[in-house]
């Protein structure tokens, strides 16, 4: 379902972005990667990271230790050589730092710089950071995970050293245009209200609310700032961990944004599994990409949504007009904590459980040849 072939003369070649959910690689992935932090963690039941990597191992078999920088990717990295994306986009859900000024939450994720070297073996492009977890090692942690990522060339949005710094998209220019990508996290995330970003103090682009006059005040400032052929991602971490549930605010605040400000792509996480996708006005809407990257292996209670299931998104848009001209889906699986290819029946079950989910937008998710997923609006079946 290719349509490179069928552009008309004269048409550009469709831009194609990878997309995913969230990269957890910090507590028990990082212990597995060659340059682990400290394992000591605060939670209320465990104490070190390496119980995590044992309970995965407990449910998976044995992982291996000081892994190099391509380990975690696993069969992703064959996936993204197949399809040669434009730009690769994270939800780096971790924070970047050796620091020790620990905030007081239930769950602190960090990586040590060294491993981050991971996000330059997938040739990641951007990492948006308007999430639950960026902060979770203090200012201090928010200022290594920023020149850690400059250092790797890595563009971010969604946080910074001052509002200014956090509420400005990044740039990339591809071949075919400039991309603007935006970030912001809501507090029903599970962000605190105390890290958003302010004149004087880092932190997170925070949204105050999901309302339409916020949504049309997000589209002020795509406005304020793109040219009349950019691009636009906004990526916004919103939302409860589980259930398909799409709650109205979600569904007024994205189709407002792409009638007021034209964006492209609504590339929305914060839930542990995926969640429905709408093609509205040509333009598309991910609610929810679910986790790509966890550390979640034989930890109990919530099988039935299959966490374990990830899946890289695979848009093409045209860079004329910004509408959706494909979308590919490529599920994987979660396994020693590493992306590897799921059997058949895993990806029927994911295939036909986003599929129900998607039909109250109208949209279809259909199984396409080489282990590929293809996701239909509803004018293309007309």
């Amino acid at each position: 379902m290719s349509v490179e072939g069928h552009l008309p003369p004269g048409h550009r070649k469709p831009v194609r972005l990878f997309l995913c959910g969230d990269v957890m690689c910090g507590r028990g992935i990082d212990q597995v990667l060659a340059h682990p932090c400290s394992p000591e963690i605060y939670e209320h039941c465990v104490r070190s990271a390496e119980g995590y990597v044992l309970l995965a191992e407990r449910a998976n078999g044995s992982i291996p230790r000081r892994n190099g920088s391509s380990y975690i990717w696993g069969a992703a990295l064959g996936q993204l050589e197949r399809m040669q994306p434009d730009a690769r986009i994270i939800n780096l859900e971790t924070a970047v730092t050796r620091s020790h000024d620990r905030a007081n939450k239930g769950i602190n994720y960090r990586m040590s710089p060294e491993n981050a070297e991971c996000l330059a073996a997938a040739r990641i492009n951007c990492c948006v950071l308007a999430n639950n977890h960026v902060l979770d090692w203090g200012r201090a942690g928010l200022f290594e995970t920023l020149t850690t990522l400059q250092k790797l060339n890595v563009k971010v949005a969604g946080a910074g050293r001052d509002d200014r710094e956090a509420r400005a998209p990044a740039v990339l220019s591809l071949a075919n245009a400039r991309l603007l990508i935006f970030s912001f996290g809501s507090t029903s995330s599970g962000i605190p209200c105390e890290w958003a970003a302010r004149p004087n103090a880092p932190g997170v682009n925070l949204l105050p609310d999901l309302c339409e006059a916020s949504a049309f005040e997000v589209a002020d400032q795509v406005m304020a700032v793109r040219r009349p052929d950019d691009l636009i991602v906004v990526s916004i971490h919103w939302g409860s961990n589980w259930g398909y549930r799409i709650p109205d605010e979600q569904r007024i605040f994205a189709r407002a944004l792409i009638d007021q400000a034209g964006v492209s792509i609504v590339h929305g996480h914060s839930p542990h599994h995926p969640r429905a996708i709408e093609i509205y006005r040509d333009r598309l809407i991910l609610y929810g990409c679910g986790d790509f990257l966890n550390d979640y292996e034989g930890i109990r209670g919530y099988e039935r949504y299959r966490d374990d299931l990830a899946l890289m998104y695979f848009a093409d848009l045209d860079p004329a007009s910004g509408s959706l001209h494909a979308l590919r889906l490529v599920p994987l699986q979660i396994k020693n904590f590493r992306l590897s290819n799921p059997s058949w029946r895993d990806i029927e079950w994911i295939q036909q459980t986003l599929d129900g989910e998607c039909q109250q937008f109208g949209t279809r998710v259909i199984v396409e040849s080489e282990r590929q997923l293809v996701v239909i609006g509803p004018r293309a079946r007309t």
